[in-house]
């Protein structure tokens, strides 16, 4: 169970497993409880009843900086509110979450020059388009704020990328470009957890999706077995055996299961 700022409960009864080498999509109207459960997934909001495992670990209201250190990579919803310091230059932002770890720290100091050169590197590898290293994250477009962010999360060891409404507001090439990361990290081999409102996203990053409906999820379902339509109705309220029937291809299943995740 997880609850909202004014105490009502938005997440309830909810049970999933996230597998290595795969993406999961969840889908559903905003306002469902998408934002609650990533928020307990990531540390950011308590969890009043249930587990979370993460490898193994157990992550049931962990810190942020513990659910890092776990090898969990957080693409957030709100990018400027919550992904990065819109006033501090490129280089803070890219080291948010390691700056205290080698090979930016010495003891209580931080390598300037590390964390210049890591900014630059990433720079250049993500393709984000900044006049310099120092400028502050306000001054970039949309697109390229969330390419930083994505740089800074993808530029370490992980096994579980959580990714909320990754596109949101981002124009046709960044949404490419962001979708391609994406594949490229589950093709690695890390397991994927996608949360987004809109179907054509979510069908085409997702290997199973779970449909949320007021705070639970109605059904799992392989992303090769069921329609736009059939989503449409579940995210709508709809019974799994109300669903029209079509004629889905076999199912694929993932080859290994590494990690899972659980809030109930």
């Amino acid at each position: 169970v997880v609850k909202d700022d004014r105490q009502g409960t938005m997440v309830k009864g909810v049970s999933f497993e996230v597998r290595a080498g795969e993406v999961i999509g969840i889908a559903g109207v905003q306002g469902n409880g998408q934002t609650e459960l990533v928020e307990a997934l990531t540390g950011l909001r308590s969890v009043e009843s249930g587990s979370i495992t993460i490898a193994g670990h157990q992550a049931t209201n962990a810190s942020p900086r513990q659910v890092t250190e776990m090898g969990v990579a957080h693409v957030p919803e709100d990018r400027q509110r919550d992904g990065l310091v819109l006033a501090y230059p490129l280089t803070d932002n890219v080291v948010l979450n390691t700056y205290y770890q080698k090979p930016f720290a010495h003891g209580l100091m931080v390598d300037e020059a590390a964390v210049r050169a890591q900014t630059e590197k990433l720079i250049k590898e993500f393709d984000v388009r900044t006049p310099s290293s120092t400028v502050p994250a306000a001054t970039l477009s949309g697109g390229n704020q969330q390419k930083v962010i994505v740089a800074r999360e993808f530029s370490r060891p992980i096994k579980l990328l959580i990714a909320s409404q990754p596109t949101r507001g981002l124009d046709v090439g960044s949404i490419e470009y962001i979708h391609g990361r994406i594949i490229e990290k589950r093709d690695q081999g890390t397991a994927v957890l996608v949360v987004s409102t809109e179907l054509d996203e979510i069908r085409a990053l997702s290997d199973r999706i779970a449909v949320m409906y007021e705070g639970k999820i109605v059904d799992i379902l392989p992303a090769d077995q069921v329609t736009k339509e059939q989503l449409g109705l579940l995210m709508a309220g709809a019974r799994p055996a109300d669903l029209p029937t079509g004629k889905p291809p076999a199912e694929t299943t993932p080859e290994e299961i590494e990690l899972d995740a659980e809030v109930m």
